[in-house]
């Protein structure tokens, strides 16, 4: 089976969610997906799509690179004790680090993924998911 039939219902997600700039490719028997989702939920939704065919992200062979386009989310204040918070490509601690946001930094709430992760962007245009424990709405 390839890579493109194995994960035909996520690139169908994607393509019937309207993500844009949808690219789809497979180089060293590993495929990527790359485009701009239109909201948060859209992102939300094809990482539990890509959960629904490999549970907790295992096989290695994929790399799921969707950005949600410009949202005019509320803000977060990061409230780790000391350290920074990181943001990861999905929303597992498995998952890789993409970047960081500093301790007391105000961060763009793109969405709620559930209960533990929340979609976010920084100032500097790091967008990943974030543990939601160490994250404080503010009032605008």
């Amino acid at each position: 089976m390839s890579l493109q039939d194995k994960y035909r219902e996520l690139i169908n997600a994607a393509t019937t969610s309207e993500v844009k700039s949808l690219q789809v490719r497979e180089q060293d028997n590993i495929l990527y997906i790359d485009g701009s989702a239109p909201s948060g939920q859209v992102k939300d939704h094809l990482w539990d799509v890509y959960n629904k065919i490999d549970p907790d992200f295992r096989s290695g062979d994929l790399i799921l690179n969707v950005n949600v386009s410009a949202t005019p989310g509320g803000k977060a204040k990061v409230i780790t004790q000391s350290s920074n918070l990181n943001i990861r490509k999905g929303p597992g601690t498995d998952q890789p680090l993409v970047g960081k946001a500093a301790h007391n930094e105000l961060v763009t709430l793109i969405s709620k993924t559930n209960d533990q992760w929340f979609l976010i962007r920084t100032d500097a245009g790091e967008e990943g998911y974030a543990y939601a424990q160490y994250l404080e709405p503010q009032n605008a």
